[in-house]
């Protein structure tokens, strides 16, 4: 197949799923809207920047700023961001001309989903179009501004088709404006599991080590996480946390310097899938204190690794995480409620243990990579396929 990819091509998410169809032989095309370097094999490359993507520095990771710097960029981008649309479908239209792919997927709904909609309404024929909703397109950008709720439903009706990564987006996407008759496919969002980096430990892990994998994200409340750390120290001394790419960051050190905490928190940099396999394996308890989500990778990660999760109570967790049974919902806005859910499960070696068996199971049914990405590699087929019919 000759696929092209319009993605920020920094993520970890979409070089995991494009990485499968590259190292299968597949015709691979870029059309990144970040510039960066990939380490799989393509046939060519396009950075094609929108919504002032082209101001950030090449090579610099997705998530690499301050935690309110962060959240500016984002409100920014929201309202000025549509804009700069038009112009940048220009050019990924040219190159959809003289690519001339079997099918084009756009990983993610803003902005590439939206700059790739564009792209083909000017196209007199144009191949099939995939659309991936990653977990905060519907819930917190799409309503966030009128343009962008404009443009959101542009790309749904566009779409030829939707990938998600929980049910409840598949919802959502019929609401704004996908087809009752396109197909869907439900699979994580960076095609799953690797069994090869993330598997449970050897042995039970014995120390009191909390991890939260989040890193800083805007919609992420380490705030709130930070300042349950002093309420969890409060009755487990002993307790330890483990802090995901936030190393060096200002705001963070400000928080654990103002909490006192320096000596319970762990800052650590960006790791590769090995050292974050590792990571989860060495901590009973995962935290993801997120208030917009569909299905975080980290989550499962950390599920496949043995660590116990603590997750914000949202509908799309839900999918994966039954309260009290396999992992704790929780308030992720309230230090107290994050708080009481890791002293509970620090203290319930019985529950760690029964959710430990019961994610192995959930992960090998639901999460598994190869199996993940055949359903994919079958989806694009029929895409493919219905399409040449229709043209016939």
């Amino acid at each position: 197949m000759k696929i092209l990819f319009v993605t920020d091509a920094r993520s970890p998410i979409s070089k995991n799923w494009i990485r499968y169809f590259a190292e299968r032989g597949d015709d691979v095309y870029l059309a990144s809207t970040f510039a960066c370097d990939v380490d799989f094999p393509i046939k060519r490359f396009e950075f094609t920047p929108v919504a002032f993507s082209a101001v950030k520095k090449r090579g610099s990771s997705p998530g690499a700023s301050s935690s309110r710097t962060l959240s500016l960029r984002t409100k920014i981008r929201q309202w000025a961001g549509p804009v700069t649309l038009p112009r940048s479908a220009h050019k990924l239209r040219t190159f959809i001309r003289e690519v001339q792919p079997d099918i084009v997927h756009a990983m993610r709904i803003p902005y590439e989903g939206m700059l790739a909609a564009i792209a083909l309404d000017g196209l007199a024929s144009r191949p099939p179009f995939l659309v991936s909703v990653w977990g905060n397109d519907f819930t917190l950008h799409a309503p966030s501004t009128p343009l962008m709720g404009y443009f959101t439903r542009r790309t749904m009706k566009a779409a030829d088709a939707l990938h998600a990564d929980c049910q409840r987006d598949i919802r959502l996407a019929r609401e704004w404006g996908l087809g009752v008759d396109k197909p869907t496919l439900v699979a994580p969002g960076n095609g799953g599991i690797r069994s090869e980096f993330f598997y449970p430990p050897k042995e039970p892990v014995k120390n009191p080590v909390m991890i939260n994998p989040r890193g800083l994200r805007a919609y992420v409340k380490n705030g709130a996480f930070f300042k349950s750390i002093p309420l969890v120290l409060e009755k487990r001394s002993d307790a330890r946390f483990i802090c995901s790419s936030m190393q060096g960051e200002p705001q963070v050190m400000s928080w654990i310097q103002e909490l006192g905490i320096e000596h319970a928190v762990q800052l650590n940099p960006p790791l590769s899938h090995g050292e974050m396999g590792d990571v989860f394996r060495a901590a009973q308890v995962m935290v993801s204190p997120s208030v917009h989500d569909g299905t975080p990778n980290s989550l499962l990660e950390g599920m496949a690794c043995g660590c116990f999760p603590v997750a914000g109570d949202l509908e799309s967790i839900r999918e994966w995480i039954t309260h009290a049974q396999n992992g704790l919902l929780v308030d992720p806005t309230n230090p107290q409620s994050i708080a009481d859910a890791i002293l509970l499960a620090l203290e319930r070696e019985d529950l760690r243990r029964e959710a430990a068996g019961l994610n192995t199971k959930i992960i090998s049914a639901r999460a598994e990579y190869g199996v993940n990405m055949e359903k994919a590699l079958e989806f694009y087929r029929s895409m493919i396929g219905k399409c040449s019919v229709a043209n016939i």
